[in-house]
């Protein structure tokens, strides 16, 4: 695999990660390491912490949420969802009429075509769908 310039990193992968039990948790933390080690960017948005944390917080505990905060969260560029993405993100889901991509996912999507960001750690099958490109594991 090689090192892309920007990487987004999704609510899956950064769950993953932190869950030991979770089936992609190996991946996860392969993948990671080597972006970490290759000095790659890695960026999210608030959204997907604000999702990762509740899910960390409902599913792992507290302890989990303060190495996501403490061990996670530092190494990431975290974009803020403005109004005017916020926006182009509910029009986008209302548009799909789908049930099965959320107003994070249509963010995420949206964030990523206006930074021109091609590359996603995520194990979200919706990612591929729109066009991008998955880190499906390292070397």
């Amino acid at each position: 695999m090689t090192t892309p310039t920007a990487v987004f990193v999704d609510t899956s992968a950064l769950y993953a990660f932190l869950d030991a039990d979770d089936r992609y948790h190996a991946r996860a933390a392969r993948i990671w390491d080597h972006l970490h080690r290759a000095h790659g960017a890695l960026m999210s948005h608030n959204y997907v912490i604000v999702e990762t944390a509740a899910i960390v917080q409902r599913r792992l505990g507290p302890a989990a949420v303060q190495a996501l905060a403490r061990d996670v969260l530092p190494l990431l560029d975290v974009a803020w969802i403005d109004e005017a993405l916020h926006s182009a993100a509910v029009t986008a889901l209302l548009a799909s009429e789908r049930q099965d991509i959320s107003l994070v996912d249509w963010a995420s999507f949206e964030l990523m075509r206006r930074r021109d960001i091609r590359d996603a750690m995520t194990f979200d099958k919706h990612f591929v769908d729109q066009g991008f490109r998955v880190l499906s594991d390292a070397p």
